[in-house]
């Protein structure tokens, strides 16, 4: 029974990831105001109840895009962070750029920035007014890295200092001022200082 009940559980994640898969590439295609379910599903050759039975809304849907979107950037937050150790000024510099220099190219991000007034209404929200999942997700990874990197950092400071850095690349991300180097350096230097 157990195997029965993990093959289920394996098709079950694999058609989930095609759906946001399906869902992204519209997105980056056509713009979020655009996507509905029964594309989605169109796309993955599933009916549009499958979908709804998967996400249960589009809001859902959204939630699940933007999940996996925060993934995979704290992911490779998470190895730019590692990469350098104990030296806090190189591994948020580290961390900063390929974070700034990702989101410039990813084409979601781009999608949800450009997209037309209330059309990624959705969205947006979870690089702004509903940004608690990338806080807690990014927050987590560098408080991660301190307890390996930096046993001796007070944890007060470092969630302090984690939460900060990551409204401010945020904020960059946004409102670029400059090219991602100086914007990186500039904050590089700021998440040093906090964390002192």
């Amino acid at each position: 029974m157990e195997s029965a009940l993990s093959y289920r559980d394996a098709n079950r994640a694999r058609l989930r990831d095609a759906l946001v898969t399906a869902a992204r590439e519209l997105t980056v295609a056509n713009g979020w105001d655009r996507v509905r379910m029964a594309d989605v599903a169109r796309s993955v050759g599933v009916s549009r109840q499958t979908v709804y039975n998967e996400f249960s809304t589009r809001a859902g849907l959204a939630e699940a895009l933007a999940v996996r979107e925060i993934d995979e950037f704290t992911t490779a937050v998470r190895a730019r962070l590692h990469e350098h150790g104990d030296d806090v000024r190189a591994a948020g510099h580290a961390a900063i750029l390929h974070t700034l220099r990702e989101a410039a190219g990813n084409p979601l991000i781009k999608a949800i920035l450009t997209s037309a007034p209330g059309g990624a209404g959705e969205l947006l929200p979870f690089l702004t007014t509903r940004s608690d999942l990338l806080l807690s997700a990014a927050c987590a990874v560098i408080e991660e890295w301190a307890a390996a990197c930096l046993p001796a950092a007070d944890p007060a400071t470092t969630r302090l200092a984690g939460e900060s850095i990551v409204r401010l690349t945020v904020s960059h991300l946004m409102l670029p001022s400059g090219p991602p180097e100086t914007s990186a350096d500039a904050l590089a230097e700021v998440f040093a200082r906090l964390m002192r």
